[in-house]
């Protein structure tokens, strides 16, 4: 992507119209500092500070001579003029009055993450709307390589499942990584038995576009492995034991975790991070046919394990155990997966707060650390070994699903840490990828959840 341009991010700021960022609680501050003039016009205007207003102001010349923009108490200081490239009038602007902990870097980020717009299947394009002129000190590399991540990422979930297929999904991520120069295999159709990934074919054998998981390799091979797993269900009927039709609704999210991996590995070799890095997305269509997995059938997974299938609409879990057995192989330093793995995730935290699930007390208090440092929150839930019992199976080594309906996505990711190798440090992470309402700089629609607080993390700690 060129520089600053695709965001709406400029280096000219000649004549720039300035931002000022001022809270409810700051308002009087700002008062007894401004012109009377420009006093007197916010007053005559109402405006008092309330979060997502604003305070046009004339200048001498009946032109636009600044603007006053309202803060939400609580909200971080990163989103403060991520919703105003549409809203201002067009033209050029720079921030003169940040917010309290303003970080120059992460305001223009959250200003490059509110210019997204999804406009695939309309002709109207989002207007040009407002420019900012780069904060000084900004990292300009690094708001590009995540902006273009959390792109990416929006791009694939957004897309419906009739042209985001398992083919389409892969060819995507074999474009990132060519594009990297990173090495990219994709093993497809009835090879992935040849290769001993059963479990990812028993749930996409159903479909007519066939299964596959895609395997990305780059970086020096004597830097610390960090090893990437996105769940990558480009459809999910839930097969034979077929969702309700609100439930599928939005069911073409359910690639999010493979779409979130893919940007964050697109950061991550942009950026040149010192590490040696492996992506496993497995991308399957969750369908019904005369060959799709049943209710009870057994499958035997890579691992070696046999597994009974309770439900046929937990297959999320069954293609990630493939590759979470298969990426144990390398012992690397970190290991995360990403999923949309249950609903009882979103019934615990809701949708805006991803759970995490990890084997490893330092990285989950740094994961949420990072989380909270990006404003791209987590929060940690028990891998509660006593729960593990509720996948026991009377004919074979573990069933995908309890019994019960209690603690969903703490036995989900317990059956995935079955598939985890010993000392390995892991994460799971149970996201939404979707955004209900629109917030500054988190429209409606796809979100690549956790993207940023991992790379914070993995730059942070290898870098």
């Amino acid at each position: 992507m060129g520089s600053g341009m695709p965001f709406s991010l400029i280096d000219n700021g000649a004549g720039a119209v300035p931002l000022v960022a001022v809270s409810k609680a700051g308002l009087a501050a700002w008062r007894e500092r401004a012109a009377a003039g420009e006093r007197d016009w916010v007053a005559a205007t109402g405006f008092e500070g309330d979060g997502g207003k604003l305070a046009l102001i004339p200048n001498a010349k009946g032109g636009l001579g600044r603007v006053l923009v309202g803060i939400s108490e609580g909200e971080a200081a990163m989103w403060a003029f991520a919703a105003l490239s549409d809203v201002l009038p067009e033209g050029h602007y720079r921030i003169e009055g940040p917010p309290e902990g303003g970080d120059p870097t992460r305001l223009a980020l959250g200003w490059a993450l509110g210019t997204y717009a999804f406009t695939r299947y309309r002709d109207r394009q989002k207007p040009k709307g407002a420019r900012l002129v780069w904060p000084k000190g900004a990292d300009r590399a690094l708001v590009e390589h995540l902006a273009g991540a959390v792109f990416v990422a929006r791009d694939l979930i957004n897309t419906p499942a009739s042209d985001m297929g398992p083919a389409e999904l892969a060819a995507a991520a074999v474009e990132v990584a060519e594009k990297a120069g990173a090495q990219c295999r994709v093993i497809t159709g009835d090879a992935l038995l040849a290769e001993n990934y059963p479990t990812i074919h028993a749930v996409g054998r159903a479909s007519v576009r066939a299964p596959r998981l895609v395997d990305i390799a780059w970086g020096d091979k004597s830097a610390p492995k960090v090893t990437l797993v996105g769940k990558g269900v480009c459809f999910d009927s839930g097969g034979l034991d077929l969702k309700a039709a609100l439930g599928m609704l939005n069911m073409k999210k359910d690639m999010a975790g493979a779409a979130i991996m893919l940007g964050l590995a697109r950061a991550i070799m942009m950026a040149g991070l010192p590490v040696r890095l492996r992506v496993l997305l497995p991308m399957v269509e969750n369908s019904v046919s005369g060959n799709a997995m049943r209710p009870r059938d057994i499958v035997k997974t890579r691992k070696g394990l046999t597994v009974e299938i309770g439900n046929t609409d937990a297959e999320g879990r069954l293609i990630l155990c493939d590759a979470l057995a298969e990426a144990s192989n390398d012992s690397p330093a970190l290991l995360v997966d990403i999923a949309t793995l249950t609903g009882a995730a979103r019934v615990a935290l809701g949708p805006e707060l991803p759970a995490l699930f990890c084997n490893d007390d330092p990285l989950a208090a740094a994961l949420s650390a990072a989380g909270e440092g990006e404003d791209d929150p987590l929060w940690r839930m028990p891998l509660w070994r006593p729960y593990r019992r509720l996948l026991d199976s009377k004919i074979a080594d573990l069933n995908n699903v309890s019994e019960g309906p209690q603690g969903g996505a703490i036995t989900a990711a317990l059956y995935l840490q079955e598939f985890v190798g010993p000392g390995i440090p892991w994460a799971h992470l149970d996201v939404m990828a979707w955004n209900n309402r629109t917030r500054p700089g988190r429209p409606e629609g796809a979100e690549a959840q956790t993207l940023r607080a991992l790379y914070a993390h993995i730059a942070g700690r290898f870098g």
